[in-house]
């Protein structure tokens, strides 16, 4: 892949080079997961549905702002940013939402799941970016973390009780 732009940037082409690359896979989940909950906003059903859509468009808008951060971190590096909706959905690893997943606490606990696995692929990016030397991603990533976290408790929240 390369870098295909110079910067002034002190951290090693090689380095650098290896942080575009979990940078732009994180770029694919998280722009996933964003879309993934954009659409659970949309089609939740049932009795707490107003209070579901609210939470759900929420969660959409703290995950689409790390998405934008994520991004410009590619470029500050010298990558290029890949994330359009298709080139996200072709890398992501988050699993694609259920079909016919409508009821307020399906849709609760399927958003769940997908919080939970991002959290942790990301907080696996906190340890391989500082090893990689770059605290400043790595920064990124636990800002990240502690989001989805908080989500995933407002998440589970819902399905206790």
């Amino acid at each position: 892949m390369g870098i295909p732009f110079s910067t002034r940037n002190d951290i090693p082409a090689d380095k650098r080079e290896k942080l575009l690359g979990v940078l732009n896979q994180h770029l694919a989940d998280t722009f996933d997961l964003a879309s993934q909950t954009k659409f659970a906003h949309w089609n939740v059903k049932g009795p707490n549905f107003i209070a579901l859509h609210k939470l759900f468009d929420d969660l959409t808008d703290t995950v689409t702002e790390h998405v934008d951060e994520i991004a410009e971190r590619i470029t500050a590096l010298g990558g290029v940013a890949q994330g359009t909706l298709r080139q996200s959905a072709a890398a992501s690893r988050v699993p694609e939402f259920p079909a016919n997943v409508h009821k307020g606490l399906e849709v609760v606990a399927a958003l769940a799941d997908r919080y939970a696995a991002l959290g942790k692929s990301t907080r696996a990016a906190i340890d391989s970016t500082d090893a990689l030397g770059d605290k400043d991603t790595a920064d990124l990533f636990t800002a990240v973390s502690r989001d989805l976290d908080k989500a995933l408790y407002f998440l589970e929240a819902h399905l206790h009780g």
